[in-house]
């Protein structure tokens, strides 16, 4: 599935929302940025700096990203171990309460 804006997916739950994709973009005019690449071969200090902080902020949202899928993986991890636990008392107590049946049927 190709994503092209800021269409983002969910889990089951709704908890977990995917990293969104963007195209990359300029923010010139095509002819300007065509003119600029093909005038200077070398990238300019602005360009560099300005590619240096979006790789910054990459790898910030990638980090960021990580640790909430961790923190909900941890979450669903929890819900499984008390939903196991709920299901072996009550198949106890089903145990328990089919015994006292039978004893009452004899």
């Amino acid at each position: 599935m190709a994503v092209t804006g800021d269409e983002t997916e969910t889990g089951p739950a709704g908890d977990f929302t995917a990293c969104q994709l963007h195209k990359p973009s300029s923010s010139l005019p095509q002819g300007v940025a065509a003119a600029n690449a093909h005038s200077s071969k070398k990238p300019t200090e602005d360009t560099v700096q300005k590619r240096e902080l979006r790789l910054m902020k990459n790898r910030e949202a990638a980090r960021e990203c990580r640790r909430k899928k961790k923190e909900y993986v941890k979450c669903l991890e929890n819900r499984v171990a008390v939903l196991e636990n709920q299901n072996k008392t009550l198949i106890e107590e089903l145990r328990a309460l089919k015994d006292i049946y039978r004893h009452k049927m004899e």
